[in-house]
């Protein structure tokens, strides 16, 4: 029986097929198996975690999450499980849905849908189940006991991307209901703002359903609005095995239901709503870089307070984690301004080394296409072509590549039409990453033409009267070099913290704008400052005043002005912003 079980497929349905042709996914046998497959069930009673999903009486999803120890799961026949853990008997959704009411209306349960996944986080493994419920109970102890017997109708492996390790321990859940409203409460917030897991539940209608997870960096999960009808979130949905069984539910029935644990004390955070798929355009519209998202709606909500019955240990997060993607305004999120052109290209025409690992790029906008941006702006270049090697399910070489879409923007160094062409631009870059290394390879005279997406950013200097003072963190002084031309620089003072590896930076900058040196503090920073060839120093002119140290709070004198502009990397930028508390502090980011 088993055997001829193996051998049959499980077709796709109209929804996956819908979203794979949108997708312009290839053909492709649909993976899952048409029963407890023997790698599922072993997998089902190593796991010490089970997510489970179910729909209510008003046929909404909702998810949750059992276990904390490994066999309290178990294949119980050739083709069902069974489930004994402690739960919270009080607001778990899915309890309340599977065995609120058992013993009163057994035969309304019977045959009831279940999803599930079976996940072993430590060890990045877990396996997909549908079923239909068979029997079970719930006692109201302290604490509560679950008891559950599914039927499988369907399993399938699942890969290891997007899983950020966790060991699980047990622990007694004591659940208290802190809310039940759809607007989530700054604990609900504060809990999405910091998660790096969730599992989501969708059906077909009542036909059968899907439980999976989401994982990601923390905070991948966004929300757009927090109104008295319902919270709004967001969510990328990263590059996977393009099955899109979750995707293809939600073309049939566009509902979900959501658990997002607090493995560290165990509250929970339960929602369902509806939900709505954006492609292309329209996802990075509200999430920027994003191909694909999901937007929920929330029509109803419990956070819980301790309602788990474990925790986890927290350990390596997936090397497949892309970056959070957060609104358009919610950060400063680098964006091509309106009215750019979007046939425009940009070639590389020339090079430079200013360190081992900093160099100055001249590029060229194509004919026809004239060049609009100002001082102090960025320029966002497409190197997709060059650097995009297509699909791949995994790529452990490279593993954040998949994701990527190698666009890129870097802060405009020069002023537009001083020393060169108006056509013409420049930026000083640090290698770090992929782009970046494609282009310290690249040789200059083979033409390198990108599509120049256009140029944004608001970062701008005041030229009011009063102090200037800036602060820079290394190549964070690139916004302040573009802009210099339009500064009185008598006015300016600049705190300039350096590497000492970089101070081919400072020779480069100060021989360029020899009038700077004289309104500049620089701290140069490093191992083996002592001890540092004189050599190091040689080129630095007199009338800079130089600390061999990091910078510190007493080095800024805040009597100085009430603004502040600041471009540092995030370490010193968060130090930055303690110490100038009270004070307005215009900065920039630069971590690409």
């Amino acid at each position: 029986m088993m055997a001829s079980l193996l051998t049959k497929t499980v077709p796709w349905h109209e929804g996956e097929e819908k979203v794979q042709r949108l997708l312009q996914v290839p053909e492709r046998d649909n993976p899952t198996t048409p029963c407890l497959s023997p790698g599922a069930g072993f997998l089902v009673q190593q796991a010490p975690l089970l997510a489970l999903g179910t729909l209510d009486s008003e046929g909404r999803p909702w998810s949750t999450i059992w276990g904390g120890t490994e066999g309290f799961a178990a294949p119980v026949a050739e083709t069902s499980i069974g489930l004994r853990t402690q739960i919270d008997t009080k607001y778990d959704p899915v309890a309340q849905s599977l065995l609120g009411n058992w013993d009163d209306q057994h035969d309304n349960y019977l045959g009831k849908m279940v999803s599930g996944l079976a996940i072993d986080l430590e060890h990045r493994k877990r396996v997909k189940l549908y079923g239909r419920m068979e029997s079970g109970s719930m006692s109201h102890t302290d604490p509560g006991q679950a008891q559950l017997v599914v039927h499988i109708e369907e399993s399938m492996g699942n890969c290891p991307k997007y899983l950020n390790k966790k060991h699980i321990v047990p622990a007694k859940p004591d659940p208290i209901l802190i809310s039940d409203l759809p607007q989530l409460i700054p604990a609900a917030v504060e809990l999405l703002a910091r998660a790096d897991t969730m599992f989501v539940s969708s059906s077909r209608g009542t036909i059968n359903m899907d439980t999976n997870i989401r994982g990601g960096p923390p905070g991948f999960v966004r929300v757009q609005s927090n109104e008295s009808s319902g919270a709004v979130l967001v969510y990328p949905e990263y590059s996977g095995n393009r099955l899109y069984q979750t995707l293809g539910n939600l073309q049939i029935t566009p509902l979900a239901g959501y658990v997002v644990p607090d493995f560290e004390n165990g509250n929970v955070l339960y929602l369902t709503g509806r939900t709505e798929l954006l492609v292309g355009k329209a996802a990075s519209a509200v999430l920027p870089r994003s191909n694909l998202a999901i937007r929920v709606t929330i029509d109803a909500a419990f956070f819980v307070q301790n309602g788990l019955a474990f925790r986890g240990i927290p350990g390596e997060l997936s090397p497949y984690n892309p970056s959070v993607r957060y609104f358009i305004g919610e950060r400063q999120i680098p964006s091509a301004q309106e009215g750019s052109v979007s046939d425009a290209t940009a070639t590389m025409i020339k090079k430079e080394s200013i360190t081992p690992s900093i160099k100055r790029f001249r590029f060229q906008i194509s004919s026809g296409h004239p060049a609009s941006w100002t001082a102090g702006q960025y320029a966002t270049l497409s190197f997709q072509e060059e650097l995009d090697m297509g699909y791949s399910h995994m790529r452990d070489s490279d593993p954040t590549s998949l994701n990527d879409d190698f666009v890129r923007t870097f802060t405009v160094s020069s002023y537009p039409g001083q020393d060169i062409p108006k056509d013409q631009f420049e930026m000083m870059i640090r290698r770090n990453g992929p782009v970046t290394d494609y282009l310290f390879q690249v040789n200059e005279r083979a033409g390198l033409e990108v599509p120049l997406k256009g140029f944004g950013g608001s970062f701008r200097i005041s030229t009011a009267e009063g102090i200037t003072p800036f602060i820079a963190g290394g190549i964070g002084i690139t916004p302040l070099l573009a802009q210099l031309p339009d500064l009185d620089l008598s006015r300016l003072r600049l705190f300039w913290s350096v590497p000492v590896q970089d101070i081919g930076l400072v020779r480069d900058t100060f021989q360029r704008w020899p009038q700077l040196p004289m309104s500049t503090t620089l701290f140069i920073t490093g191992a083996g400052l002592d001890g540092a060839d004189r050599r190091v120093w040689d080129g630095l002119p007199s009338e800079t005043q130089l600390v061999r140290r990091r910078m510190q709070a007493e080095d800024l004198d805040l009597t100085l002005a009430d603004r502040w502009y600041l471009c540092a990397g995030v370490a010193l930028k968060r130090m930055v912003l303690n110490w100038l508390a009270g004070k307005t502090v215009i900065y920039e980011d630069f971590n690409y």
